[in-house]
């Protein structure tokens, strides 16, 4: 057994076609084909993203994570209203029409990266304006985006329970299955469709106070009795991060996908 120092590339076992530059690395020579390595695994992919629905609980726990994230080079937030952060990766872009992207288009260009977090209750609506706030306003983004970056990467928050028949009894569900399966149809690089049940909010988040003190000491609970439900908004931002790293083996990561898939991606250790 003879330890030496290498150059290891990376490859994913998700998506062969990710790939990343592990760096120099001290190994022990096991095999021609088996090393172990002590450091984590930095990926060489920069991630230029543009995220909608920063306003809201979901939206601004993703954007949290993505500026914190090595990977994440820049990050572009579409919204009504401004976010209200500052950082050297951040842009804002407000934008009132929802459903006409075309006197922006030339800054939607050159991103590789959509998290798309916005969405609305169903309480109190009919099918037919839960689906122009829900179906209809994705995808007018979604296509939008599709012809200007077909190297992205989409990542769609969607909610367990999102019926993919699209012929349920549950109105909300029905519409979400519609959107999934029409946004799985476009010509992106990849979609990955979010499910996530109860999601603990993080802490310190403006969006998230009021929810962290009247929810956030029954998560320990609910994890324990329900663990397959339940996950925290670390969690959904950091697997949409991976999802676009390194690619997933399905298209749509149930709540207990997203937790492990964020667990491993944690300890992304080999």
């Amino acid at each position: 057994m003879t330890t030496v120092h290498i150059d290891v590339l990376y490859v994913s076992a998700y998506n062969p076609g990710h790939f990343g530059y592990v760096g120099s690395q001290s190994a022990l020579c096991l095999t021609g084909y088996e090393y172990f390595y002590r450091n984590e695994v930095r990926y060489s992919m920069k991630i230029k993203a543009i995220i909608f629905g920063a306003t809201g609980m979901v939206g601004e726990g993703v954007l949290h994570e993505t500026l914190k994230h090595a990977n994440v080079e820049s990050v572009l937030v579409i919204g009504r209203r401004t976010c209200n952060i500052t950082h050297q990766k951040l842009k804002e872009l407000i934008h009132n029409d929802f459903f006409d992207y075309s006197n922006i288009e030339e800054r939607l260009r050159g991103h590789n990266a959509c998290y798309f977090c916005l969405g609305v209750s169903s309480v109190g609506m009919n099918e037919r304006n839960y689906s122009r706030l829900t179906y209809d306003l994705t995808m007018q983004a979604a296509n939008a985006l599709s012809r200007l970056n077909p190297d992205m990467t989409f990542c769609y928050v969607s909610g367990a329970g999102t019926d993919s028949t699209e012929k349920g009894r549950i109105m909300w569900a029905r519409v979400k299955g519609k959107t999934e399966n029409h946004l799985m149809k476009l010509p992106f690089k990849a979609v990955y469709l979010f499910r996530p049940g109860f999601i603990k909010p993080t802490k310190g988040l403006r969006n998230a106070h009021g929810i962290s003190k009247v929810v956030g000491w029954l998560y320990p609970l609910w994890k324990v009795l329900f663990p397959k439900y339940v996950s925290t908004l670390e969690d959904l931002g950091i697997a949409m991060i991976q999802a676009t790293v390194e690619g997933y083996p399905k298209q749509i990561l149930e709540n207990k996908d997203i937790t492990q898939f964020a667990r491993t991606s944690r300890g992304a250790t080999i």
